[in-house]
């Protein structure tokens, strides 16, 4: 049975799956587990945490398929749960310090004023593509953090791959005026 459902395009496996179909999800989650977990580990650079992100994107797209308006986009709609996912884990991580180095002197790129100055130009860079419109943000995250292809990221979303290099030039003009102050 789920031999036969590998040819099935996404639309309708996604319906079936919306409809309690197991092996459809099963079809879906093989065909598309290893870019969403790929594109994780890209972006939270922990293969641990990107198990943990895709396995809860995942469990909770079983639990809203039924509420996804096309289904066709199912590939876009995962990527997408996944970037939210990565970046929200991103925006929750907080360093920690062994106690047992607590004497010893930090290197250069882990001082204090280095470690406040990064976190400063990560929240910057934050705020600024969070001001970003939504298709910019993401066609910018799936090929800087994600570094997938033009082709890739058109697919990912269900545009075309013009739509992708316009939206990326804008984004990235923006990203990089507002960031000048850090160069």
């Amino acid at each position: 049975m789920k031999r036969s459902l590998e040819v099935l395009p996404d639309g309708i496996l996604a319906e079936r799956a919306a409809d309690g179909d197991a092996t459809a999800f099963e079809v879906l989650v093989f065909r598309y587990g290893s870019l969403m977990r790929a594109y994780a580990v890209r972006v939270l650079g922990n293969q641990s945490e990107a198990e943990d992100v895709v396995q809860d994107v995942l469990i909770q797209a079983w639990g809203q398929l039924d509420r996804l308006n096309d289904p066709n986009a199912v590939k876009s709609w995962l990527m997408r749960m996944v970037s939210n996912r990565a970046i929200d884990r991103i925006r929750r991580r907080r360093e920690h310090s062994e106690i047992e180095d607590w004497n010893a002197p930090a290197p250069s790129h882990q001082s204090p004023e280095r470690v406040v100055e990064v976190r400063m130009q990560m929240s910057a860079l934050a705020s600024v593509l969070d001001r970003l419109p939504a298709m910019q943000r993401e066609c910018w995250m799936l090929k800087e953090t994600g570094g997938l292809s033009y082709v890739e990221i058109a697919e990912s979303l269900g545009v075309p791959t013009s739509t992708v290099r316009g939206q990326l030039a804008r984004a990235r003009q923006t990203v990089l005026r507002e960031m000048e102050v850090w160069r």
